[in-house]
C-alpha cells in the first residue's frame, strides 16, 4: 500500500470517527462492555481451572483399616499399598493420633466429645498419596479390595462439583458473551452503515472512476478496527484495575488461595480482549458494507 493512499485511508477513517461522535462512543461503550465481562468470565474460569487443579494435586486415599486386623496385618497392609503402581506415598495414622487430629479440628466444641469418656471410636488408617491424580479412583477401588480394608474414601467428589461448577459458569459465560457480541457487531455495523450514507455519493463516484472496492472499504474497515480496539482498551484497564483490587482483597482474608499472579496473567489476558474488540470492529465494518459493496 502506497504512503499516499494510507495517509488517505488513516484522514478518512479520523474524519468520520468525529463526523459520528455520538455513535462512536455508543460503539466504545458497547464493546468496553461486552469484553469486559468476557474477560471477567475467562479470568473467573481460568481461576477456578487452577483452583480445581490445585486441590486435585492434594487428593489423598484415607483408608480406614478394620478393628480386628492386628499389628502385622496393619504392617502387611502398608506393604501391600506402597507396592501399587502409581502411589507415592503412605503415611500409618494410629486412632490416637487420629483422635488428637478430631479434637484439634473441633477447637472450642471438644467438649461435644465428653460423652465418649475414655473410648475412642475412631479406627487406625492410612494416607496414601499417588503421582497423578488421574489415578485416585482407580487406586482407591483397588485398595478398598483389600483383605483388611473397611473403606477406601477421597476427595474426589469435591473436585468433580467443581467442575461441574467450571463448566457451568464458561457455558453461561459463553452464552453471555455471544449475545453481547451481537449487539456489539449491530452498534458497530450501524455506526459505518450511517457514514457509508452519509458518503455513498462519494462512494458511487469511486467506484464509476474505478475505484477497487477494498480501496473503498479500507477507510471503514479501519473506523471499525479503531472502534473496536478502543473499547478493548476500556475493558482491559477496568479488568486490570479491578483484578488487582480483588486479588489484594483475598490475599488480605485468603493467604493460601491459589489465585493466577497478575504477571504475566493480566498481560494475556489484555492481548485477547483487544484483538477480540478488532476483530469484531472489522466484523461490523464488513456487514455494514455488504449492501454498498459487492462481496
Amino acid at each position: 500500500m502506497k504512503i499516499s493512499t494510507s495517509e488517505y485511508i488513516v484522514r478518512e477513517t479520523m474524519i468520520s470517527l468525529k463526523r459520528n461522535s455520538w455513535m462512536s462512543f455508543a460503539s466504545i461503550g458497547t464493546v468496553a462492555v461486552s469484553l469486559f465481562v468476557f474477560g471477567m468470565f475467562l479470568i473467573l474460569v481460568m481461576n477456578m481451572n487452577r483452583m480445581v487443579a490445585s486441590l486435585e494435586s492434594q487428593v489423598e486415599i484415607s483408608v480406614y483399616v478394620k478393628d480386628e486386623v492386628s499389628d502385622s496385618g496393619i504392617h502387611a497392609l502398608e506393604e501391600r499399598i506402597t507396592q501399587m503402581q502409581g502411589v507415592e506415598s503412605v503415611k500409618y495414622v494410629d486412632r490416637e493420633t487420629a483422635m488428637v487430629r478430631f479434637r484439634e479440628r473441633l477447637g472450642d466444641q471438644q467438649f461435644l466429645l465428653d460423652s465418649l469418656g475414655e473410648s475412642n471410636p475412631l479406627p487406625n488408617s492410612f494416607e496414601v498419596r499417588v503421582i497423578r491424580p488421574d489415578m485416585v479412583r482407580t487406586a482407591a477401588e483397588a485398595i478398598a479390595e483389600m483383605p483388611g480394608v473397611e473403606t477406601a474414601k477421597y476427595g474426589q467428589d469435591v473436585v468433580e462439583h467443581l467442575f461441574d461448577i467450571t463448566r457451568l459458569v464458561r457455558l453461561f459465560g459463553l452464552a453471555l458473551m455471544f449475545v453481547l457480541a451481537l449487539a456489539t457487531l449491530f452498534i458497530i455495523s450501524n455506526t459505518i452503515r450511517l457514514t457509508v450514507f452519509a458518503r455513498r455519493k462519494e462512494v458511487a463516484i469511486m467506484k464509476y472512476v474505478g475505484a477497487t472496492d477494498w480501496f473503498i472499504r479500507w477507510p471503514f474497515l479501519l473506523e471499525g478496527i479503531v472502534l473496536g480496539c478502543l473499547g478493548g482498551i476500556v475493558a482491559a484497564l477496568i479488568l486490570r484495575g479491578a483484578y488487582r483490587m480483588i486479588a489484594a482483597k483475598i490475599y488480605d482474608t485468603l493467604a493460601f488461595f491459589p489465585l493466577i499472579p497478575e504477571n504475566p496473567f493480566l498481560h494475556y489476558v489484555t492481548a485477547a480482549i483487544l484483538i477480540c474488540g478488532m476483530i469484531v470492529g472489522a466484523l461490523g465494518s464488513t456487514i455494514s458494507l455488504k449492501k454498498f459493496l459487492k462481496a
